[in-house]
């Protein structure tokens, strides 16, 4: 059997993917290229190129080859077509967009989003005359009716921020090719490793790179995965003649690659939100690891919640790897492997917010700090930090209660991690 016969491992491609040894230097590692332009061979390659009749490099702002190789393995793992490496999560989403979508066009999504998610939907895309309408995500009526003929994107995460729900892809996959409209889902908190939306219907995926596939706090990036399933005939930003690339047809031209060439010539060049080479490096270094990390975190979150679940001062645990959560049996058929490892709960008490504060003030272990996804274990507290300018009404009404904490749980000793939170527990 030859290796292009071979059906690899998620283990072996997530250290193999997307590379082979420099010919030049034999280097095993992923080198970085950290150049912003190169030398064409000859005006006629130059020509072609620009032309995209040739692949190759032409400025870091649109491919290099260390953000290539970060590419080929996401893409690998997600079981995609390809990808396109971008400067952030955020950047990531607005590629989606900026690529699909133009002034009168509308997204339907849920409405358990990250907090910087929904202001992004709100507020840049109302800008650009883009309307996104929010419906509960385990409301399929409500989702149903909230497509309109000016839909032209269905968006959820795996894994809901900080409310802890799974969202059924396969359900609203079905709704989304109903309305011939592609689907995207925000797999952060998932990776690839504990659940793949594209073998579950999903047209398009995009990681906060910054969080678990980096896994160490130390680089930010973004990538948009795309499954080449949608037949993007009826979607003029796609199919269309393009005034921005010379009256290029992109559907035409590329076939199932087009939403990602397009991402990749179009936005990626415009919006200059491209990812450095060294930020692909230090990712890539993530991705060698992945599976073995999301092991550990799962293992320690789920100790953790259930910890938490039987302490006499939390209300509440909101993880799906508990068996009372609403989200049980949907976390166990999306990602069998575990549900990540952030979760929110809540603190009894009267006063909430300076319990809270209390609380994190106590912890040792756990750093302070507002990102997820870190080898080290993680708080915040949103109602005395990212939400602390709305009221206790406002912050139950966006699902995020004067008392949550939200933890995302890392690779210590686990009973580490349970003897700090205990102790903060009792000093409150």
């Amino acid at each position: 059997m030859s290796t292009e016969d071979r059906k690899f491992g998620f283990e072996t491609r997530m250290l193999h993917a997307g590379h082979i040894p420099d010919a030049v230097t034999g280097a095993r590692a992923v080198p970085i290229y950290q150049t912003t332009s190169y030398v064409f061979d000859s005006a006629d390659y130059a020509a072609q190129l620009f032309d995209l009749k040739q692949y190759g490099n032409i400025y870091t702002r649109i491919n290099n080859p260390t953000t290539a190789a970060f590419e080929e393995r996401i893409a690998s793992l997600e079981e995609a077509a390809g990808a396109v490496g971008t400067a952030s999560g955020m950047a990531a989403q607005l590629a989606i967009m900026m690529t699909l979508l133009e002034p009168g066009d509308e997204v339907v999504s849920s409405q358990h989003l990250y907090g910087g998610t929904r202001t992004q939907f709100v507020h840049t895309f109302r800008k650009l005359g883009i309307e996104a309408r929010f419906v509960d995500p385990d409301d399929f009526e409500a989702w149903e009716a909230a497509i309109t003929p000016r839909t032209r994107l269905l968006y959820g995460e795996t894994i809901g921020n900080p409310q802890g729900s799974v969202l059924d892809i396969e359900r609203l996959a079905a709704i989304a090719g109903e309305h011939h409209v592609p689907l995207a889902i925000d797999n952060t908190f998932a990776t690839p490793y504990l659940c793949r939306p594209i073998t579950h219907g999903a047209h398009i995926v995009v990681h906060s790179a910054t969080k678990f596939i980096g896994g160490h706090g130390n680089s930010i990036g973004g990538v948009v995965v795309e499954s080449g399933e949608f037949n993007y005939h009826h979607f003029p930003t796609i199919a269309a003649p393009s005034p921005a690339y010379h009256n290029l047809r992109f559907f035409d031209t590329f076939g199932h690659h087009a939403f990602l060439m397009k991402a990749r010539v179009e936005t990626l060049r415009d919006t200059g939100a491209c990812l450095s080479p060294f930020n692909a490096f230090l990712l890539i270094q993530g991705l060698e690891t992945l599976s073995v990390r999301m092991d550990r975190h799962v293992a320690n979150a789920q100790a953790v919640a259930e910890f938490l679940e039987g302490h006499e001062k939390v209300e509440y645990v909101a993880y799906p790897g508990l068996k009372s959560s609403p989200y049980h049996e949907a976390a166990r058929k999306y990602c069998p492997k575990g549900p990540g490892a952030v979760f929110s709960f809540g603190i009894g008490g009267s006063d909430k917010r300076e319990i809270g504060k209390t609380f994190i003030d106590s912890l040792n272990l756990f750093s302070h700090l507002a990102n997820v996804g870190d080898a080290r274990s993680l708080v915040i507290h949103p109602a005395s930090t990212t939400h602390q300018q709305l009221s206790d009404e406002e912050l139950e009404a966006s699902g995020v209660g004067p008392g949550m904490i939200r933890l995302s749980i890392g690779l210590e000793s686990t009973d580490d991690l349970l003897w700090d939170l205990d102790q903060a527990l009792r000093a409150i």
